[in-house]
């Protein structure tokens, strides 16, 4: 069995990179990035399997969007894979939660949400893209994807995500 910071480097995970420089001295017009909330199935399936999620990850780290992430969020994400399914020690899930932390903006939603009554804790996922401002979810979850929209908050899978146009 691999250690745990094999499995980190296995999974991918590296810190926030700045993007290469072009060298030129003309200033650029600066496009605005959007702001996007992963939900934890994202996160989770970006870290241990990679795809897609990791694609919408790695935008993140590049710098070509903003993430935002709420207690709840990395609670969750803290619960699933320290959770029978992946069975990784809090150590080591405590390294990758500090990963995000690092990478996305903390959010503390001040506003309770109870729109999603089917699961009541997706409604966490609205609260965290409410609160920071967020223009997109990238959610797995049906009861979000059937949404389609909150508000002005676009709700999308990974692979929908990726497929839109991007300015940067």
């Amino acid at each position: 069995m691999p250690s745990e910071a094999a499995r980190l480097s296995v999974l991918g995970f590296e810190r926030k990179i700045s993007p290469p420089r072009s060298g030129s001295t003309v200033p650029k017009e600066k496009a605005e990035k959007p702001k996007v909330v992963l939900d934890s199935n994202v996160f989770i399936s970006a870290l241990v399997f990679g795809g897609k999620p990791r694609e919408i990850l790695d935008l993140a780290i590049r710098g070509r969007i903003e993430i935002a992430v709420s207690d709840d969020i990395l609670e969750e994400i803290r619960g699933v894979l320290e959770g029978t399914k992946f069975q990784f020690s809090k150590r080591f899930v405590n390294a990758l939660t500090r990963e995000i932390e690092d990478l996305a903006d903390a959010v503390e939603p001040k506003e309770r949400i109870g729109v999603v009554r089917e699961d009541p804790e997706d409604n966490r996922v609205l609260e965290c893209a409410v609160a920071s401002g967020a223009s997109v979810i990238v959610s797995g979850d049906s009861h979000l994807l059937a949404l389609q929209n909150f508000g002005k908050i676009r709700i999308m899978n990974p692979d929908g995500f990726l497929r839109q146009p991007r300015k940067n």
